[in-house]
């Protein structure tokens, strides 16, 4: 057949599949088993190539850095730590205005560096930070919006699951995509911080100060001690693998002991661990089989170089470095409105990647430029997950899905704003890579 005929037949129909509800790991199988069978015309072959294609996936050891940094972010979150993480922070920031919201991007910050998941953050700090926000009369949405927007840092700041699904699926060293995503993820940090002292300063109402009614509780050592236990986290894992004293894999390992030895210090008992490992397993085993089926999708995509077919249509159509960044821009967006960040990946990446030289970046500033674009379909309505997150998550029935999409919008700019500095400036997402 006919490669070009085979890529529209391919894509076109998997994409059909997956509007249709089809499951994304399903979708991207059967266009593998399909698509390779019409290469070979043998069923034989073309199932050898798609299983060795998920077995040497498998196999490979980087394969458990997911489930080992969901882990680790596992036995952070539920002994408590993410607490009291906030509420140092909080005391820290007292002179600054709207100092709740600043303390809510601050400590997602943190605590992003120790799960590596957006969900994880919007799901921890709706229930941390929002009842401290109402109890002092923030505007609801502005308080919505904060956690909904900061908790999106999770996917930027190692170590993050999204950072390391790419590096599987392009074989790129995820230890400098974590790197990578250092400066992007503190100059991001600081634009939301920015945004909302900003706010604050221009309508008082939006956060007013404490009441006089309201006594805050002095810290204890204990919580201060758990702060500075989930830094500590940090530092081993991130400066481990600066330092090249391990690899990712290696570090996740190390993280997630370090991270049950912390939780058992601070009080978690064996029903926690074991409640904290099966919660890891329910997280990591739908993106393992969403991996082993992009394995066969990118394997397919090689052996058909569908990639090349693609990049020398859209060439042949005159498209230069702006048109092709602009194309995935809106792609990207679109896809944020109706899949998940990770099935994004797996469609997209695949294909974009191969795109990076052409419009002036390497593959490490490529891949910062596309999570940011990936991350604020997170916050996209009619199906930002974020969002949806945070709305099961506030202990609050009243707070509509409205609210929250605009509160996160300013939040969504500036995710938008970070891409673009990377595309005008890409040393920002590359510079530190050179130095492990």
């Amino acid at each position: 057949m006919d490669l070009n005929i085979l890529m529209a037949l391919t894509l076109g129909g998997m994409l059909i599949a997956i509007f249709a509800g089809v499951h994304i790991a399903l979708a991207l199988g059967l266009t593998a088993m399909v698509g390779t069978y019409f290469i070979f015309e043998d069923w034989y072959l073309a199932s050898a190539q798609v299983g060795g294609a998920a077995y040497e996936l498998v196999r490979h050891y980087v394969f458990a850095t997911i489930p080992l940094f969901v882990l680790m972010g596992d036995f952070v979150a539920k002994c408590g730590a993410a607490g009291d993480l906030y509420k140092v922070i909080n005391r820290c920031l007292r002179r600054i205005p709207g100092r709740l919201a600043v303390a809510t991007v601050t400590g997602n910050a943190a605590f992003a560096a120790v799960t590596g998941t957006s969900i994880a953050s919007a799901a921890a700090f709706s229930r941390i930070a929002y009842p401290e926000m109402t109890r002092f009369r923030y505007r609801r949405e502005f308080a919505l919006g904060s956690i909904a927007g900061s908790a999106c840092l999770g996917m930027l700041i190692p170590p993050s699951v999204l950072l390391i699904v790419w590096g599987i699926i392009t074989e790129q060293s995820i230890g400098k995509l974590f790197v990578a995503g250092v400066i992007p993820g503190i100059i991001l940090s600081l634009l939301f911080i920015g945004y909302t002292v900003a706010a604050v300063l221009i309508r008082p109402a939006t956060a007013p100060s404490a009441p006089p009614e309201i006594k805050e509780e002095p810290l204890t050592g204990g919580e201060i001690a758990s702060a500075c236990g989930v830094l500590a986290i940090v530092v081993i894992v991130l400066g481990g693998i600066w330092g090249g004293a391990f690899t990712a894999t290696e570090a996740a390992g190390i993280g997630a002991l370090v991270a049950m030895l912390f939780a058992i210090a601070k009080g978690l008992r064996l029903r926690g661990i074991v409640e904290a490992v099966v919660d890891a397993g329910r997280t990591s085993a739908p993106i393992m089989i969403l991996l082993v089926a992009a394995g066969m999708y990118s394997r397919f995509l090689a052996l058909a170089d569908i990639q090349t077919i693609i990049k020398d249509a859209l060439l042949s159509f005159g498209f230069g470095a702006l048109e092709l960044t602009l194309m995935m821009i809106v792609l990207w967006l679109l896809l944020g409105m109706l899949l998940d960040s990770i099935s994004i990946i797996l469609l997209t990446v695949p294909i974009f990647a191969t795109f990076a030289p052409l419009i002036g970046m390497d593959s490490f500033a490529f891949a910062i430029f596309g999570i940011l674009l990936i991350e604020a379909g997170l916050l996209t309505p009619p199906f930002g997950l974020v969002v949806y997150v945070v709305k099961g998550a506030v202990p609050d029935s009243t707070v509509a899905l409205a609210e929250i999409f605009r509160g996160s919008i300013p939040y969504w700019i500036l995710m938008l704003v970070t891409a673009g500095l990377i595309w005008v400036f890409p040393p920002l997402a590359s510079w530190l890579t050179r130095f492990i």
